[in-house]
């Protein structure tokens, strides 16, 4: 295997320690070209130093997040990060085809990782920096309908999506129901409503039905690992979560929070 070098970015001298250790016994060839403990140090080590070929990097520093030390360096070798970040950061780290280390670091672990460097080092593109920045960055929660128009004889009014049961279609026409056990015609049919719902509160049971959280009175055990639900205000339809979406509705049950 062809000598790797490599530039290790973390503040705590035992982590380096063992990290290095562990990276030998993974790597017997591998060189350490440097050590930094801080943002300011590697910046300044990169800028006049030629480019590694591997970096391992905390995420968080004794000056700041490693993240500063890429924009100041416009290409940058593969980086694996050492963090202790929560999921949706280690998502972006995902998303962007970087790889990570959870704290303590495991040598199973490391060596997954090196295994993937050393198998996409022949193709491997620059790293940047600005997309794992903007994947660290959720996008604006998105927004969904506060209120529906209706039609009542002559008039129009809106109804809050707040108040409404439950959603269902009969022969092409899906109506609302109010928790009131008021029920009006609306405009959407059930898959145009699925995008336009809050699915922490809403969720489509059958063809026929999509239900808020709040609807629920009773639900039972059925036939084929289904669920029979009673609903409140009462449905004169039967109302029975198909089959294929039981897993999915006990999951939204269990994911649901006030």
């Amino acid at each position: 295997m062809d000598r790797i070098n490599i530039l290790i970015i973390e503040d705590e001298e035992p982590a380096v320690k063992r990290l290095w250790k562990l990276v030998k016994e993974i790597l017997p060839n591998a060189q350490l070209l440097a050590t930094h403990y801080s943002v300011a140090h590697a910046v300044s080590w990169l800028q006049q130093n030629p480019m590694p070929q591997l970096i391992l990097s905390d995420v968080q520093l004794s000056d700041g997040i490693s993240f500063e030390i890429f924009k100041s360096v416009p290409e940058v070798c593969p980086v694996i990060f050492i963090t202790a970040f929560d999921q949706y950061a280690i998502h972006a780290f995902k998303t962007n085809s970087i790889d990570y280390l959870l704290k303590p670091v495991k040598k199973a672990e490391l060596e997954a990782a090196l295994k993937k460097f050393l198998n996409q080092s022949q193709s491997r593109n620059a790293f940047s920096i600005n997309e794992l920045l903007k994947s660290l960055h959720p996008a604006p929660a998105k927004e969904y309908k506060k209120r529906f128009a209706v039609r009542y004889g002559e008039h129009l009014k809106t109804i809050n999506t707040a108040e409404i049961a439950y959603f269902n279609s009969e022969d092409k026409i899906t109506f609302l129901t109010t928790f009131e056990n008021r029920r009006f015609i609306t405009d959407f049919n059930l898959e145009v409503l699925e995008t336009m719902l809050d699915p922490s509160v809403f969720f489509r049971i059958n063809r026929q039905f999509i239900i808020s959280i709040q609807s629920l009175a009773e639900m039972f055990t059925h036939s084929k690992g289904r669920v029979l639900i009673k609903l409140q205000p009462p449905s004169r339809h039967e109302t029975i979560v198909s089959a294929e979406r039981s897993a999915d509705f006990k999951r939204w049950l269990d994911d649901y929070r006030e």
